[in-house]
């Protein structure tokens, strides 16, 4: 007899231990199956004149303390489990200064709200805010350029580096 044939004569030694490690009958399938492949795959690890049954009920063991690890650590299937969820929920901070700088837009003089919001906003260019506003691109330019320092000075923003980030969080909007 060979020593893959004693591994098969233990198979269902294997499952009986299999389905006290696991609950589900497919788990304990795969486990069985994941320690045969293992225990083949490493016979020549195996020392002659030892008990061939301790040796997979040992692969089997720590083959279900790997499993139960990276379960735990990577949790799939989960409801609560943030990869399902298609946004997350915007900090305090964010949602309020973005409530600031909508409020802020508003007040801006129309043509002004006009031109930051297809631009800046919308993402569209400065011709195309031009042909919808039926003037020339620098006068598009301008205006932005005034709306981003009215939305500055509305915000309490008295610096360009700040008068940036409103503009960050206009794009976010």
């Amino acid at each position: 007899m060979t020593a893959n044939d004693d591994v098969v004569a233990l198979i269902p030694a294997l499952r009986a231990f299999a389905r006290s490690l696991c609950r589900n009958g497919d788990n304990v399938d795969d486990l069985v199956q994941e320690t045969l492949v293992k225990a083949i795959a490493n016979l020549d690890k195996y020392r002659p004149n030892t008990r061939l049954k301790s040796w997979l009920f040992t692969i089997m063991r720590n083959t279900f303390c790997t499993r139960i690890k990276v379960t735990t650590r990577e949790a799939p299937g989960v409801e609560s489990c943030v990869s399902i969820l298609p946004w997350t929920a915007e900090s305090q901070e964010w949602a309020q200064r973005g409530r600031e700088v909508a409020r802020a837009i508003d007040l801006l003089p129309d043509e002004q709200r006009e031109a930051i919001v297809s631009v800046c906003i919308k993402g569209g260019s400065y011709q195309e805010a031009a042909d919808t506003g039926c003037c020339e691109i620098g006068t598009i330019k301008s205006r932005i350029s005034r709306a981003r320092a009215n939305l500055a000075a509305e915000l309490g923003d008295d610096n360009a580096e700040q008068a940036a980030d409103a503009n960050a969080v206009i794009r976010l909007r």
